[in-house]
């Protein structure tokens, strides 16, 4: 289950959020189906199935970017876990907690200010992520113990309004998060892909030591079946939350995810389906002009600029900044996005570090003539499709002690 109501709510696939049920009960009422199974109770996940797994056919064959519906704001509520999730958590009359709090956010959505998507992600007692507790992104708030009694006061106060629910005791999260999608009962496809990469995601995390610091969970349908395994990563970059989308990711994936998404902040382009925030549209422009930006950067690299044509009117500089002059269309160097997505090792930030804006890096080449689609962008527009490519480095101190540590 993944909806999304606010400014822009139409859900994804078939994630319809249905009307409220009328449903009284106890606190402990909220957190039980017919079986009183809780996150913590012995549940067998289903066996690998290679027909829909990570060798299936249609594996890879699809487009992914531009594959994420806009959204704002990433709401996850701490629930069970995937083996007892039934198909559509938001229309289940035995797991009330989920159906009321989905039927609560459909029914206020013209009163939020922010976009707002529910996802259902496993929920055990005793932890960091006990049942009913509730995850908010970007804004990084954890809120505690939500029940069935609170679910409308929850949602006007923390969503609609915009201020702090506080019987939940709302307190920041710091790290990077992982959501896999495991909900083999909506679809096979993720009921299989998704354990597997979970089982890899912590056998990886836990090689490097950073198990504090990254957080893996199980998280129940966000669109796209055809795409497992989904992953959404949210991390830190310069005191601001971003939050992308890849698709079509096997275990092999995972040690890249870690190390270049979230050690280094760098976006893994050929799994990437879009990120919180953007447009379907955006996220095409933006990939797109990642890669155009690529290009020309490796032709600057040889010390000269080729036009449309081959036509160059002019190229110098030196010490790697140049400036080109031609007769045709050109594209633009890429020097300001490798910075925000690849230069880790000039900041600093901890996964305990937050602040509220970060500073923009300066341009250091000059160009001429850019595409035609970003011609009439404004500057905001530009600084946006800069940002979208910047993953989380929240971690890149822990990642600088562990790689020192092993190159001893």
């Amino acid at each position: 289950m993944s909806d999304i109501v606010g400014t822009s709510p139409t859900p994804i696939g078939d994630a319809l959020i249905s009307s409220p049920a009328e449903g009284t009960g106890s606190a402990v009422g909220s957190l039980q189906n017919d079986g009183g199974i809780l996150a913590g109770d012995a549940a067998v996940a289903a066996p690998y199935d290679p027909e829909s797994g990570f060798h299936r056919a249609e594996f890879g064959t699809q487009t992914l970017v531009g594959t994420v519906q806009y959204h704002e704001r990433h709401v996850f509520l701490c629930y069970k876990n995937p083996q007892v999730w039934p198909s559509h958590l938001e229309s289940s009359e035995s797991d009330r907690l989920p159906r009321l709090l989905s039927a609560a956010l459909k029914s206020r959505k013209g009163a939020m200010k922010k976009s707002t998507r529910l996802t259902i992600c496993e929920g055990e007692d005793g932890t960091d992520a006990s049942n009913g507790d509730v995850l908010i992104f970007p804004d990084m708030i954890r809120y505690r113990r939500l029940t069935h009694f609170d679910v409308e006061t929850f949602v006007e106060e923390a969503l609609v309004k915009d201020t702090e629910w506080l019987p939940g005791s709302p307190t920041s999260i710091t790290g990077a998060y992982v959501f896999v999608c495991a909900h083999g009962s909506r679809d096979k496809r993720c009921g299989t892909c998704g354990p597997a990469l979970i089982k890899k995601f912590k056998e990886e995390i836990g090689v490097r030591g950073l198990q504090d610091l990254i957080t893996v969970s199980g998280c129940s349908h966000i669109g796209g079946h055809k795409y497992a395994g989904n992953v959404i990563i949210f991390s830190l970059v310069n005191g601001e939350v971003a939050g992308h989308w890849y698709g079509y990711v096997a275990p092999d994936d995972v040690a890249v995810l870690l190390d270049q998404h979230i050690g280094k902040g760098e976006v893994v382009d050929h799994l990437w389906r879009g990120q919180l925030g953007l447009s379907e549209e955006d996220q095409k422009n933006a990939l797109e002009l990642k890669r155009q930006l690529a290009n020309l950067t490796e032709q600057n690299s040889s010390g000269c600029c080729q036009g449309g044509n081959g036509n160059v009117t002019c190229c110098q500089g030196s010490n790697g900044n140049a400036t080109c002059c031609q007769n045709g269309p050109q594209k633009e160097t890429n020097s300001d996005i490798n910075r925000a997505i690849t230069e880790d090792g000039k900041d600093k930030t901890t996964p305990d570090e937050k602040t509220s804006s970060s500073a923009r890096r300066s341009r250091s080449r000059k160009v001429c003539h850019l595409p035609t689609w970003f011609e009439t962008w404004e500057k905001e527009d530009t600084y946006a499709v800069l940002a979208v490519a910047a993953a989380g480095a929240a971690i890149c101190v822990a990642y600088s002690m562990y790689k020192h540590h092993h190159s001893k």
